[in-house]
């Protein structure tokens, strides 16, 4: 009779674990796209205080995800989808909030992308890496190809032209 008690009490305390998960309903805006754009594929990351498991969410064809949250306390992250996007850092990562009269959450900040380079990122008229420190335009990493005539049937120079680095020759 004890341990029955004993069962249904721990059975009892399991569900109450269960329904204290918080449910995250938010979406992600295009800022650049048509109305009818296929939102499908853009991976959230969504990351709780105290929790070590990351939890990864992938929004439909309206831009539209949802999840459990373990707690409260918790970030949403856009991490990429199927087609390059261009992100500001600022919104990027936005805290998780609840709504009001209901029991689930969503994000305090939209989270929004372009798929093209916005002019506010624009520099000198290219969307490109940039040095964070000074400013400076990041170097192509193209190797040296030298023109060899067809007749020759060589491959080109780039895979056996070797490449010496200045760091590390006495």
């Amino acid at each position: 009779m004890i341990t029955t008690r004993l069962i249904l009490c721990a059975l009892a305390l399991s569900m109450a674990e269960f329904s204290m998960c918080h449910l995250l309903k938010s979406s992600v805006i295009c800022v650049d796209c048509s109305t009818s754009s296929d939102l499908a594929g853009i991976k959230i990351l969504v990351k709780c205080n105290q929790v070590k498991n990351l939890a990864m969410v992938t929004t439909n064809e309206h831009g539209v995800f949802e999840t459990q949250l373990p707690s409260s306390n918790c970030q949403a992250k856009i991490l990429g989808g199927p087609k390059q996007l261009y992100i500001s850092r600022n919104a990027m990562v936005t805290s998780i909030m609840k709504v009001h009269e209901t029991d689930s959450y969503t994000t305090s900040q939209p989270l929004n992308f372009y798929t093209s380079c916005p002019l506010s990122q624009n520099h000198d008229g290219k969307c490109g890496a940039h040095n964070d420190a000074i400013g400076r335009k990041v170097g192509s990493s193209k190797t040296v190809d030298l023109p060899l005539p067809k007749e020759w049937g060589l491959a080109p120079s780039s895979y056996y032209v070797l490449f010496f680095p200045i760091i590390g020759i006495p």
